[in-house]
């Protein structure tokens, strides 16, 4: 039986492979027009296993294409990669002829055995003369040069490297060789050091890998319906591409913790509970694209405050990639362009590993959520038949945030627009992992507003969270509450607004807006300690 694929690129024979046959037809187009192409995205989205089903296809109508990796040549010097990087080629033209089931010519063998490349001049010279010994029938003679992880190639390499690529595909002479390049990896060249001038590859065809669509996750997860037998619910399907926008890794992790990790009889379909409970897991647990999504976010101090202001504020802020650290954060796959060109945390799960990140692991503030009389701590905001107190959860965490007052700004380590929203996740994912229940986050726009749907006892809750930004947006996030209350089939929702204005005015109010019941809290901030005022 076959699995979903976490640790590597994936194959059809033992794992469940989205298709994107729309995509490889892309890249091998681009390919056959002779383009020298720049595939650069984060970790774990597929760039490996695509180009090498394009190789197949390559090999399929006679072409000849190299494949390398530059992944272990990260610290070594440049003229140890260029006695490497040959031995490489040596190795890989032979390997094409016994995929083919021919021999190497034996005045190839000769030219092979006889040349020595140990810069980018050299290394040029070779290409030049490598397609004059190959057969000549067919597209023979058109050698496709692919490199995974290029961002590994040593520093003082890079430079005459690609200036010598570039040099071949603006040489009119024919044949060319190579007839086209493929690079891939995570940093875009731009972001390579080679002392930060102008690319010296600016003769690029970029292209653009996309996460998973809906309907390709249908299709992922189909494969495994129909050789086990086992469903998946729509809201299911739905629910994965919409917490992970379709990021490969964080699909196939969904998938492989529901029918692999957990005790799920074959027979019985995978229904919304057991989702919950995946999802659960995958936001509490260590794998290695969550740890590179935190590696990434921590490289620049810059990058919390960039991050924290996309999550806190509606108008949102510009994807400008001539931004050095907006460029860097949608390279690792942080932040995608939003449909009106703003910035937008790539997916749920990342927003929720995000905050967790830059929320304090103890914020000081603890000992005082509840006031001196409290009767069980979280225990109190539970019925006798088990249902969450929602409006008396929520009046309290308002009275705590008065209690504290200038306390919150002494938090640790955390933005000021960002405080009232940390110690808000924190407070209630406290309550939620005390009493059972299940919590995880929702993602509207991509900004400013964040909801929290909470699962408890076969009931759901909802709670979206804003910062102040005047009255009319403090009235139409209502509405949108409203709006995604009869999505979730909800007949009440929670509205906590944080007022960070140097004279708030705290509001406590439940309106019914289209039929439906919404408590709103607009909640002051405090701006400065008492001392200083």
């Amino acid at each position: 039986m076959r699995t979903f694929g976490t640790q590597g690129p994936v194959n059809p024979k033992e794992n469940y492979v989205v298709s994107r046959t729309d995509e490889i037809a892309d890249f091998v187009d681009r390919v056959k027009k002779g383009k020298y192409i720049v595939l650069f995205a984060p970790r774990q989205t597929g760039k490996t296993t695509l180009f090498r089903t394009a190789i197949d296809a390559l090999i399929a109508e006679a072409y000849f294409p190299i494949q390398l990796n530059f992944e272990l040549y990260v610290d070594i010097s440049a003229s140890d990669f260029y006695l490497s990087f040959y031995r490489r080629l040596q190795e890989e033209i032979n390997d094409v002829f016994e995929k083919r089931g021919t021999a190497l010519s034996k005045t190839l063998s000769q030219f092979l055995d006889n040349t020595e490349v140990t810069d980018q001049i050299s290394m040029m010279e070779f290409f030049k003369h490598l397609v004059n010994f190959l057969p000549e029938h067919d597209n023979s003679q058109k050698v496709i040069l692919i490199i995974d992880e290029f961002d590994a190639i040593p520093p003082d390499a890079v430079r005459g490297f690609l200036h010598s690529l570039r040099y071949i595909y603006l040489d009119q002479s024919s044949p060319r060789c190579p007839y086209s390049v493929g690079i891939v990896g995570v940093k875009n060249i731009t972001q390579l050091n080679y002392d930060r001038s102008i690319s010296p590859f600016n003769i690029q065809d970029e292209f653009h890998l996309p996460n998973f669509t809906l309907a390709q996750v249908h299709e992922l997860l189909g494969q495994y319906t129909e050789e086990v037998g086992q469903g998946f619910t729509p809201e299911v399907i739905t629910a994965i591409h919409k917490q992970t926008a379709g990021q490969p890794f964080l699909v196939n992790r969904c998938a492989q913790i529901l029918t692999e990790e957990m005790d799920i009889s074959k027979t019985e379909t995978i229904v919304m509970s057991h989702f919950s409970k995946a999802h659960a897991q995958i936001l509490r647990e260590r794998n290695t694209n969550i740890d590179h999504l935190i590696t990434n976010i921590r490289k620049k101090a810059d990058f919390e405050r960039i991050l924290m202001r996309i999550t806190a504020y509606d108008d949102g802020l510009d994807f400008n990639l001539r931004d050095e650290s907006i460029d860097e954060l949608a390279i690792y796959g942080v932040i995608s362009e939003g449909d009106d060109g703003m910035c937008e945390i790539a997916n749920p799960i990342y927003l929720y590993a995000i905050l967790q990140a830059f929320k304090p692991a103890v914020n000081g503030l603890e000992q005082e959520y509840f006031p001196e009389d409290t009767a069980d701590g979280f225990r109190d905001y539970l019925t006798s038949t088990g249902q969450i107190e929602m409006e008396a959860l929520l009046d309290n965490f308002r009275d705590f945030i008065a209690r504290a007052g200038f306390k919150i700004l002494q938090v640790p380590d955390t933005p000021q627009e960002s405080v009232g929203r940390h110690l808000l996740l924190a407070y209630i994912e406290q309550f939620v992992r005390l009493v059972g229940g299940m919590m995880y986050i929702e993602v509207q726009t991509g900004r400013g507003r964040i909801d929290l749907l909470i699962t408890h006892n076969q009931r759901k809750y909802i709670v979206e969270t804003k910062v102040w930004r005047g009255e009319i947006n403090y009235q139409t996030g209502k509405k949108q509450l409203a709006a995604y209350l009869k999505l979730e089939n909800a007949r009440e929702g929670y509205y906590v607004v944080f007022d960070h204005r140097n004279n708030p005015t705290p509001r406590v109010e439940t309106e019914t807006i289209d039929g439906l019941t919404i408590r709103s809290y607009v909640i002051p901030v405090v701006q400065q300690q008492p001392s200083s005022i």
